[in-house]
């Protein structure tokens, strides 16, 4: 019954998410759905001592990421930056050459730091347009602006500024740049793979005689795209490049200056010192230094475009970090209840069956973020209630921190990208396709990244590689 009590909540926010209900609504809802039918007495305190005391916690830590990633890619956006590095890398790799074309793209803004929905929307009328010309199925269009932005430029690449990739450093102490050699092993596979399914895909489709599809039976069809760019491309990528830099830089400048295991300010209206435990935030500081030395060059390079419109974008970039920020608190909130739950702890023991350390993570990690339907979501519930586990089994067997984090990062963005996903739900709306008619090819994606956790961990026990 206690296990059953845990699925049925699970179960039904998965179902909530499927059907568009708001996450902010349902996740409290339902934990409390859970808790009243475990202990209808506890669901008072466990509302306000667990539920939204997580949720704060997680705001707290890493609300800046997200305000200033969306406002760096609102920026990237109204600049005209995206749009020039999107004409730049169609005319050197070639139009004809359509869905690599884009997957570069797409991954050259999410790892430069501009947010998965902020990159379906700038590319996704070049990438119309491109896949028309070619006479590409329109249905591959979004299975190739996932295979950019939702795979491994979101959590494998190392150094990425995703918040999947930055979460785990305030559990296992270590910083974005975790695992290189692993993340750039586990990113190659991805793009490879991706790469060779779509153009099989694309040829198979040819066969059969389907083309881009027939004009006036295509929903959201944007404008043709006719107008060049203004911006330079080098002066576009300068953001981009600064943020990677500036992240790379400042991981390796802030233990330096502070290599103390604790900070203290002290401040005259405060009664005592403000400490601060360096190691659980010093990747935060980075990315979000990082973000802000971005946010300063666009405007250096493009004042007067930017000014124009900054306010409106502004409010935007603020609206979208709210939104985001506010769906991953509430999971989080939502898993710090479940996990303190009887079934859980079931669950949890059971998952002790599972002997590998790694393994067991990943295991763990994917499974919570697909039935979440969220990457972020999923490896807060995880780490959450488990990180202590498997820093221990992890220690226990040797493996490093580093390993442990980006195994979980990649697994995170693994089966996270089930049919309620809202990364997919967005890519499906803004290309104007159905879940019948394109989610097959995502899914694809999804096999592709799960099991490339698994070789990944297969590479570290062979090589000892991180």
């Amino acid at each position: 019954m206690p296990v059953a009590i845990a699925a049925l909540s699970l179960i039904l926010l998965m179902i909530a998410a499927y059907r568009g209900m708001s996450v902010i609504l349902m996740a409290p809802l339902l934990a409390m759905l859970a808790v009243f039918l475990t202990d209808p007495a506890a669901v008072p305190v466990a509302f306000s001592g667990l539920f939204m005391d997580k949720a704060a916690s997680f705001l707290k830590l890493y609300f800046p990421v997200f305000l200033l990633g969306a406002l760096f890619g609102k920026l990237v956006e109204i600049s005209g930056f995206s749009r020039a590095i999107v004409t730049a890398v169609i005319g050197m790799v070639g139009a004809g050459r359509a869905i690599p074309t884009i997957m570069i793209v797409t991954a050259l803004l999410t790892y430069g730091g501009v947010s998965v929905f902020v990159a379906v929307f700038a590319v996704y009328p070049f990438a119309a347009e491109m896949f028309r010309r070619a006479d590409i199925p329109k249905r591959l269009v979004p299975a190739t602006i996932g295979l950019g932005a939702i795979t491994f430029t979101m959590d494998a690449l190392p150094g990425t500024p995703q918040i999947q990739n930055i979460i785990p450093t305030s559990f296992f102490g270590t910083t974005a740049w975790a695992a290189p050699v692993l993340g750039l092993f586990g990113s190659a596979c991805i793009a490879a793979m991706g790469l060779v399914y779509l153009g099989w895909r694309r040829r198979t489709l040819a066969a059969a005689g389907e083309g881009y599809g027939a004009p006036g039976t295509l929903v959201n069809e944007p404008e043709p795209v006719e107008e060049a760019s203004r911006v330079h491309p080098l002066v576009a990528l300068l953001p981009l490049l600064v943020v990677g830099l500036g992240n790379l830089a400042l991981t390796m400048l802030i233990p330096r200056l502070m290599p103390e295991e604790e900070s203290s300010v002290s401040l005259a209206g405060l009664a005592e010192p403000l400490v601060v435990k360096v190691a659980q935030v010093s990747a935060l500081w980075a990315v979000e230094g990082a973000l802000l030395l971005g946010i300063a060059t666009i405007l250096l390079c493009a004042w007067r475009t930017v000014a124009q419109r900054f306010a409106e974008g502004a409010k935007a970039a603020v609206g979208g970090a709210l939104l985001a920020g506010m769906n991953t608190a509430v999971e989080y909130g939502f898993g710090a209840v479940i996990a303190a739950l009887p079934g859980f702890l079931v669950v949890k023991e059971a998952l002790k069956a599972v002997p590998n350390p790694l393994v067991n993570e990943a295991i763990t990690v994917t499974s919570l973020a697909g039935i979440t339907g969220s990457a972020s979501g999923g490896l807060s519930i995880a780490l959450a209630a488990m990180a202590e586990q498997f820093a221990a089994a992890g220690d226990a067997a040797g493996i490093p921190r580093e390993v442990l984090h980006r195994v979980a990062s990649m697994a995170s963005g693994g089966m996270d990208s089930l049919p309620h996903n809202g990364a997919v739900i967005t890519l499906l709306a803004v290309t104007g396709l159905t879940h019948r008619q394109a989610y097959k090819d995502i899914f694809a994606l999804t096999l592709i990244k799960t099991v490339t956790v698994f070789l990944v961990i297969a590479v570290y026990y062979l090589t000892g590689i991180v």
